[in-house]
């Protein structure tokens, strides 16, 4: 493999030699012609253009071959006698080895000036990367991100494969979704290195200065280290160094020193260590708190169910019929089963949403039949309120998930009545227009403020208006704004302020031309 990359290098080489003396060559043909066209004795000089044209585009070494090249040339062709390489006057010597000198230092300055050229714009490139990395990491929220951001980074800086390895030795979600497939000897050199051991403990592994790894796998080089030496926390990376040669090794090694340095002191100066144990960390109470959630919400709902068909046999008991105070406390046990029930299917609706398991069941359905069903379920909570219902007999299909609409339905019902006083107005219409069905749920109660507005679809918010007089948890219209926008819709609130009532809107894809869709596949 070594000898492969040092053939192609003598290759690039050679070319870049070949081109010179095509410079040159082009320079005295010129050069020629101008000494037989104008009778000029002296233009030696002119043989600087190819030193300066191959220091800038291809280094030194075709600078000097260059600069030889236009030495021998005009002693050839211009200095008497001509046609040989014998040079006679001293004055034409002195001149010669004064253009061989200038050619020299010529070369050397414009190699050097391309060099810092080259590194001023890789530098500049650096700058704006870390830049761009920083402002990454500034709005980075979870673990994950910040994995992410250090690897892409890495990987734009560098031009290889990066792949990072979190504390847990877990390979970045990044890394997982463009198929980051490692053999199994950098594995172990990672799983060494995460540990604390800096051997890769494998005849495949070496250890290389600075605390790092190289692993040989095949034809392919990989580098492993640490992110940061004293803080394990930021993970390791394995780079493939590919098929660089030992030079290249040393020289992306130092490359890879710099961008790290950069990068744990950005990292340092964020304070992303604490960042990512806190992230670690609120992670995992998210975790429990859902599980927790789940599990209790589970049990709970075997007891309430026997608990509500007793309470609904009871009341409907003939033993009962004329015992009014009795009846009462039945009808109380059922009304407060019937809450805690909805409260914990809020609280199961809400570990499903967070866990990402709304996955909606499309259909089309008529949305006469979702709003009459949440209607039905919230027959109770609208007795005691004067409710107006418009729903047009030509509405069109809509291709959503009925019982998902059907329970956000319900909590902005629900949650209209809850805000509002007895014996007030509940509108409920819904209308068709520009391929979108609207429902909207007016009340004439609370109203909203503008804080309300920005917060109420988000989880477990209540304005403080209400919390000390209006029972609930919070969930409500964040479940329905979840199970709308899961369907392709969207919920919208609209208020002229508090106490003025507030219209909460929903809208859903529709089209009248479903009938004829379905029909068509029917007939498929």
């Amino acid at each position: 493999m070594q000898k492969t990359v040092l053939m192609a290098s003598l290759r690039q080489q050679a070319l870049h030699l070949l081109l010179t003396l095509g410079l040159v060559v082009a320079v005295t043909v010129v050069l020629y012609a101008a000494i037989i066209t104008t009778g000029v004795t002296q233009g030696s000089a002119i043989y600087l253009i190819p030193v300066l044209i191959a220091a800038v585009r291809w280094g030194v070494v075709p600078a000097l071959f260059a600069g030889i090249c236009g030495v021998l040339a005009s002693a050839y062709f211009f200095v008497a006698p001509t046609y040989t390489l014998i040079v006679t006057d001293p004055h034409e010597v002195f001149n010669l080895i004064l253009f061989t000198f200038t050619a020299i230092i010529v070369g050397q300055l414009a190699a050097q000036l391309k060099e810092q050229l080259e590194l001023a714009r890789q530098r500049e490139v650096d700058l704006s990367d870390l830049y761009s990395f920083s402002r990454r990491l500034a709005v980075a929220f979870d673990v994950s991100d910040i994995h992410s951001a250090i690897e892409d980074h890495l990987a734009a800086v560098l031009q290889r494969k990066v792949i990072l390895f979190g504390p847990q030795r877990e390979p970045s979600a990044a890394a997982r979704r463009n198929g980051g497939g490692m053999p199994g000897a950098v594995l172990g050199a990672v799983e060494n290195m995460a540990s604390g051991h800096e051997s890769g403990g494998s005849r495949a592994a070496a250890d290389g200065p600075g605390g790092e790894t190289v692993v040989g796998d095949g034809d392919d080089i990989w580098l492993v280290r640490a992110v940061s030496p004293s803080r394990r926390e930021f993970g390791v990376i394995a780079v493939n160094l590919g098929h660089a040669s030992p030079p290249s090794q040393g020289a992306l090694r130092s490359r890879i020193d710099a961008v790290l340095a950069d990068a744990t002191a950005t990292l340092e100066r964020l304070g992303v260590a604490h960042a990512i144990g806190e992230a670690r960390m609120r992670a995992q109470t998210e975790q429990l708190r859902e599980a927790l959630i789940g599990s209790v919400s589970h049990e709970l709902r075997t007891p309430l169910a026997s608990i509500l068909g007793a309470a609904t046999v009871l009341a409907a008991a003939p033993a009962l019929k004329n015992e009014k105070s009795l009846k009462a406390l039945v009808q109380g046990v059922h009304d407060e089963t019937e809450r805690l029930n909805r409260d914990i299917q809020n609280l199961l609706d809400a570990s499903r949403i967070s866990s990402g398991g709304v996955r909606p069941h499309l259909e089309w359905t008529d949305p006469t039949d979702i709003l009459h069903s949440a209607l039905r379920s919230c027959a109770r909570r609208l007795a005691d309120r004067a409710v107006a219902i418009d729903i047009p007999q030509d509405l069109p299909l809509v291709h959503v998930d009925a019982v998902l609409v059907q329970q956000a339905l319900v909590q902005i019902i629900d949650n209209a009545a809850k805000y509002s006083q007895a014996g007030s107005r509940i509108a409920i219409a819904a209308a068709a227009r520009d391929g979108r069905l609207s429902v909207s749920v007016r009340d004439e109660g609370a109203g909203l403020t503008e804080i309300d507005k920005a917060t109420m679809f988000h989880r477990f918010e209540r304005g403080e208006r209400h919390a000390a007089t209006t029972s609930g948890s919070g969930l409500g219209l964040w479940i329905a704004n979840a199970f709308i926008t899961a369907n392709g819709g969207k919920l919208e609130a609209v208020s002229a302020g508090p106490g003025l009532g507030s219209t909460l809107t929903v809208e859903l894809p529709a089209t009248h031309s479903a009938v004829a869709q379905l029909e068509s596949d029917a007939d498929d």
